[in-house]
């Protein structure tokens, strides 16, 4: 099995695309599965279409979804940071996808991206792990 990890900053957004990442660290892999995983309590991974309008409706999803207020019982940090501990049941630390001579199989809009509410740490961690078929 191959890893590594990603040091992403997600400073002034909520998603950043991985895909260019996870696209290099693939590249002379071979075939097999690939599992991106986010070691936080506060983000996920999606696939999901970007550059298209997307970003801005998700945030506004997001929003609706889980409002920023002082509504939560988990209620350190920032304001409404307690949604930020929900947003992983929505939108999971992890997901799998197969890899065919070291090309990641997205389909034509798809893209990795790393979703991220939590303004308090911006500092955000992102395993790659390859298992070779």
């Amino acid at each position: 099995m191959e890893s590594t990890e990603l040091s992403i900053d997600t400073s002034g957004r909520h998603l950043t695309d991985l895909t260019p990442q996870v696209e290099e660290f693939c590249r002379s892999l071979g075939s097999g599965l690939l599992a991106v995983f986010v070691p936080h309590a506060t983000a996920g991974v999606a696939l999901m279409e970007t550059g298209s309008g997307s970003e801005a409706d998700l945030d506004e999803l997001l929003a609706r979804l889980l409002p920023r207020d002082d509504r939560y019982r988990h209620s350190h940090g920032a304001k409404g940071h307690g949604a930020d501990h929900l947003l992983p049941v929505l939108i999971g630390p992890s997901m799998v996808v197969p890899v065919e001579g070291g090309r990641v199989q997205l389909g034509t809009w798809q893209s990795v991206v790393l979703v991220d509410l939590n303004a308090d740490n911006p500092r955000r961690r992102v395993r790659l792990s390859f298992l070779a078929g």
